[in-house]
């Protein structure tokens, strides 16, 4: 793994967790310190990084200088009872072009991923997502990525990646390791209907705001299925997340964010997680840094209740429902251990078989019955005809 990147955490706040409880959950990470240097990463199972990086995030530059609020925010929270070992890495540093710090960003993340550590990115703008999506290149596999964002951002290939277009460059560029893309949030009004019509065109998935903000837990099958999931901070309401210069009047609850970031820490398939677009130059009271703690602390917590039942299970631990249809067999499956549905499509691509099992919900094994094709099953099969 290449350190030079790294920049230890600032002594500011470690003078700041010095103040409070020996209990409190920066005592229980290994930080990276001017004083101790790189922590050994041996048993290491989730490493905090920041990344201080605005320059592309549209309207709102000033994202990336606040890491420090939310350690703070962070460290003086109270662990649960988690067994993984938590690494706080600092800060990779703004290169001297965005493309740069990009290298720096996927090149350290393919090297925590490769040993099997789950990265948490913190800041600056959420173009970081391309370069966190680059690191899966040397993974050689395909990957899903989940958005929770009140737009697209999908932009043109023409405006290169930015906060704003950073999935053009995820979709367009090779070598193309994306087999789903999911947004979580998005608000119709801020999207063009060419772009909506894009996400049906390529058979993604996307959830707007007031179809899941009623019943966040349709989101859990979705956050199953993701490699990466980014979260831009503007798809929480300004009332309750004001620190982002594009954030709106709707959006999510503080305790939605919450909820969701702990369906990404059960996944057993997240294997990175990032929250950006942070704008200290905005925050009141602290309030959004310690959200972003919180949402931070439920994915940390989420992670530590994995019940590694896929995709490190066999079909063995499941219950097998078979549904006859028309056209189709449908194969359902349903986790001993935690009680979770699956259902099967069967690939003749190998490239494809990670994905041949998709997460789903009591209610499409219903719906199937009632000869009706869940909607995921039929996009999945499109993108691979």
């Amino acid at each position: 793994m290449n350190f030079d990147y790294l920049c230890p955490v600032d002594d500011a706040v470690i003078a700041h967790l010095m103040v409070h409880s020996d209990q409190a959950l920066g005592y229980h990470i290994a930080i990276h310190t001017s004083q101790n240097g790189i922590p050994d990463l041996d048993g290491i199972r989730i490493a905090i990084l920041g990344v201080k990086e605005g320059r592309s995030a549209i309207d709102n530059q000033e994202t990336g200088n606040g890491i420090n609020e939310i350690r703070k925010q962070l460290y003086k929270l109270f662990p649960g009872s988690w067994i993984s070992k938590i690494a706080d890495l600092g800060n990779i540093q703004q290169g001297n072009t965005v493309q740069d710090t990009y290298f720096a960003v996927s090149d350290l993340l393919s090297s925590l991923l490769k040993q099997d550590i789950i990265p948490i990115i913190i800041g600056g703008g959420q173009d970081i997502t391309y370069a966190n999506y680059r690191a899966y290149d040397a993974m050689e596999q395909m990957v899903n990525v989940v958005s929770i964002d009140n737009k697209f951002d999908f932009g043109t290939i023409q405006d290169g990646v930015t906060s704003q277009s950073y999935l053009s460059s995820i979709v367009m560029e090779k070598p193309n390791n994306l087999f789903n893309f999911s947004n979580i949030g998005y608000q119709t009004f801020f999207n063009p209907q060419e772009e909506i019509d894009l996400i049906n065109d390529l058979f993604f998935d996307a959830y707007r705001l007031g179809e899941v903000a009623n019943e966040i837990e349709l989101v859990e099958p979705v956050l199953r299925d993701a490699d990466i999931v980014s979260i831009d901070i503007s798809a929480v309401r300004n009332s309750e997340a004001p620190a982002n210069n594009n954030a709106t009047p709707n959006g999510f609850y503080g305790e939605d964010l919450c909820k969701i970031a702990r369906y990404a820490g059960i996944s057993d398939k997240v294997s990175s997680f990032g929250i950006y677009e942070f704008n200290p130059m905005l925050d009141n009271k602290t309030q959004t840094s310690q959200l972003i703690a919180q949402a931070i602390w439920y994915f940390i917590e989420g992670v530590n209740c994995r019940t590694n039942d896929y995709p490190f299970g066999t079909r063995e631990q499941y219950q097998k429902f078979i549904v006859p249809m028309e056209d189709e067999v449908l194969n359902f499956y349903k986790s001993h251990k935690s009680g979770r549905w699956w259902m099967e499509i069967n690939f003749d691509n190998n490239k494809y078989q990670r994905h041949s099992l998709i997460p789903c919900t009591y209610q499409d094994y219903l719906n199937a019955n009632e000869q009706e094709i869940p909607d995921r099953w039929y996009k999945t099969l499109k993108k691979v005809i």
